[in-house]
């Protein structure tokens, strides 16, 4: 899969990072969810949660069932952790939603 290059400046990004607007989504979340009766606890900065939620709502299911299909289906789970998964996924739906806009 080929990601979608684009012309953003570093500087444009930095300016993004510094605005107490956007503190809150590179904040740390930590959420407890069950996966086949088993509590656990992710870790993701906010902007991955906003990713999850909008694709759950897409999918037309909850955050736990989706992380849960993720858990179950993910071919990197033997050697990475859950939380990396997301975050792939999450980058990987918002490159496609880029592209599609396009």
């Amino acid at each position: 899969m080929e990601l979608k290059k684009t012309r953003v400046s570093l500087n444009s990004l930095f300016a993004v990072c510094g605005t107490d607007e956007t503190e809150a989504t590179f904040s740390p979340d930590r959420r407890s969810i069950r996966i086949h009766g088993h509590s656990t606890t992710i870790r993701l900065e906010r902007a991955f949660w906003e990713s999850l939620e909008r694709l759950a709502a897409e999918e037309g299911t909850t955050i736990a069932s989706l992380i849960t299909s993720v858990h179950d289906h993910c071919p990197q789970m033997n050697t990475r952790n859950l939380a990396s998964c997301l975050r792939v996924i999450c980058l990987l739906t918002s490159n496609n939603e880029s592209q599609e806009d396009d």
